[in-house]
């Protein structure tokens, strides 16, 4: 069989030596025939088919409802990668490349781009433990230590979110899955609390009816839990009491202003006084002039 025409150095002094992997290498590629071109090519495709079977059957097994959509994706790239890292192996030992050396060579190459890229690994390690984890899904209302916002994408490196003040925010995940979330959607609905104050002067029971018939007139309010209205501290000249009632997560910002606005109009119709900081001044007449009147 013809070799191929490939000029090859005898020595290359930087990288070869008589028991190195690099002069293994070399020494196959002096080697190189037609016939294990063919043969390699015809292993080749065998490797492409079984991956494209094997694919397809994982395919299908991950295809199920509770399986995140997001997660089938990765796992599906993840394992091509490991099936084509597989193939090309196979695809050498066929051309008569020795494992050690490409095994050698992976990991040099492996080493180099994993220090290159040492911040972009922890990110994708923090979105692969959202994506297991499942603290949040798109579209929820999240609390972190940095910032807070609905959901609107996760990706492996970042997790998108969007302000309440109209700011798309990108947060990568290695920070995102080691801080505090607290996710405001997940469970349903949404406890609205209000604190107001009224004077000394009016019952307890009359603030406290003015302040449920505000949250009856207040829309997207849920009957159960039951609305409450209690005292939560006396104050210097002021009762304070606490409104509580609850919404669902979509129209909670539009209760919790219509009730503030409420609160306020039925407290004029019951007349009931709504207090603020003010200051009580007494005059005193002088003592002497008193005493010669």
């Amino acid at each position: 069989m013809k070799k191929l025409g490939l000029t090859i150095p005898e020595t290359i002094p930087e990288l070869s030596g008589e028991d190195g992997w690099f002069s293994a290498l070399l020494a196959n590629l002096r080697t190189f025939t037609l016939e294990k071109l063919f043969y390699a090519l015809l292993i080749l495709l065998l490797c492409l088919m079984v991956i494209r079977i094997l694919t397809g059957v994982v395919k299908r097994l991950l295809a199920h409802p509770k399986i995140d959509e997001r997660m089938r994706r990765y796992l599906l790239a993840a394992l091509k990668a490991l099936l084509y890292v597989i193939a090309v192996l196979i695809v050498a030992d066929a051309l008569g490349i020795p494992m050690t050396s490409l095994l050698a060579l992976f990991s040099v190459l492996g080493l180099a781009v994993s220090l290159a890229v040492q911040d972009i690994l922890g990110n994708v390690a923090g979105g692969l433990v959202i994506l297991f984890s499942k603290p949040f899904q798109i579209g929820d209302y999240i609390e972190t230590d940095q910032c807070a916002g609905t959901v609107v994408s996760i990706d492996l490196i970042h997790t998108r979110l969007d302000t309440f003040n109209g700011q798309r925010v990108m947060m990568p995940n290695s920070a995102l899955s080691g801080s505090k979330i607290t996710n405001f959607t997940q469970l349903g609905t949404r406890r609205i609390d209000h604190t107001v104050t009224a004077s000394y002067s009016d019952a307890v029971p009359a603030v406290r009816a003015a302040c449920l018939s505000a949250v009856e007139r207040t829309a997207h309010i849920l009957p159960d839990p039951v609305p409450s209205v209690v005292v939560t501290a006396y104050g210097e000249s002021a009762i304070e009491y606490h409104v509580r009632c609850w919404s669902d997560v979509e129209h909670y910002w539009d209760a919790y202003y219509s009730l503030l606005e409420n609160i306020r109009t039925c407290f004029e119709e019951s007349g009931v006084t709504m207090t603020y900081n003010h200051l009580n001044v007494h005059l005193v007449e002088n003592l002497t002039e008193a005493k010669t009147r």
